[in-house]
């Protein structure tokens, strides 16, 4: 009976009080990403790419296609390119980033930061436990504000015949998959950083510079095509909701990069972390 009952929910003690320390946080993102994604849905619904772009059918630059979330055809004139850029705006990009450098910060260099971390140890937790859990919280918050988007703009979709016309529900769910992939792939990352450092600053400032780095490097590739190489690099590059929303289907390519980069970067953590000395 022991044994079955450490397996169940209650039995993650640490995961439940990083979700319960940062629960207000958790909600304030939850319903700021619902009202942007239906603030976005709202504008592709009244306003015309024309109103917005300017008459007589001119396109934007082809590098406008980094704000659609797009590495192809996807103009961000269009309803896929619209609802993309819902998905790639800086608003959706620091929603994101906060979650994941916040709760990775607190995964292991706030409790080293605070030399509270030693506190922990001489508990019987492990270190690959305390990682573990905290991370299945990153995790779980990473999907709830993915699925939030997600069912905000599948929502404005299925209410609004235009919108349905031009983007298949298909293809809302598949880039919120696609979103859940992007979030991971800073996920990993974050939280090497965490699991070597010994300051929550330097976690937030890392987080921070991945994100808006790939950005900055995937929008350059676009723009100078002698950069172009450079946007296999950038998770922006496989992360494209707005050609997703056009096509309907998931990119299992793209998804692998972006959630295998992830994957690498907490087996690195784990690693960094039952190496490195604890002592603050």
């Amino acid at each position: 009976m022991t044994g079955r009952r450490s397996r169940s929910p209650a039995g993650f003690p640490l995961m439940r009080l990083a979700l319960h320390r940062r629960r207000r946080m958790i909600i304030a993102l939850t319903l700021g990403m619902v009202v942007f994604e239906a603030l976005i849905v709202v504008i592709a619904t009244t306003v015309s790419a024309e109103q917005i772009f300017g008459a007589g059918g001119r396109k934007p630059p082809g590098a406008f296609k980094a704000f659609s979330g797009s590495n192809g055809d996807v103009s961000i004139a269009s309803y896929p390119g619209l609802l993309g850029a819902g998905l790639t705006h800086p608003f959706w990009i620091a929603l994101q980033l906060t979650a994941i450098g916040s709760l990775a910060a607190a995964a292991v260099a706030a409790d080293v930061e605070a030399g509270t971390v030693e506190l922990l140890m001489v508990r019987p937790v492990s270190r690959a436990r305390l990682l573990a859990e905290r991370t299945g919280a990153l995790v779980l918050v990473s999907l709830l504000l993915n699925a939030a988007a997600t069912l905000a703009v599948a929502a404005g979709v299925a209410l609004s015949p235009d919108l349905h016309a031009a983007v298949p529900l298909g293809g809302v769910f598949a880039a919120g998959l696609l979103g859940f992939g992007f979030a991971l792939c800073l996920t990993g990352p974050a939280l090497a950083v965490s699991a070597a450092g010994r300051s929550r600053a330097h976690v937030v400032g890392a987080t921070i510079a991945f994100g808006a780095v790939g950005f900055a490097v995937n929008f350059v590739a676009l723009a100078w095509s002698k950069a172009a190489p450079l946007r296999y690099v950038s998770p922006f590059h496989y992360y494209a909701p707005g050609d997703v929303l056009a096509h309907g289907s998931v990119p299992w390519g793209q998804f692998a990069v972006l959630a295998g980069t992830g994957a690498a970067g907490i087996a690195l953590a784990f690693r960094l972390l039952a190496r490195r000395d604890l002592a603050p």
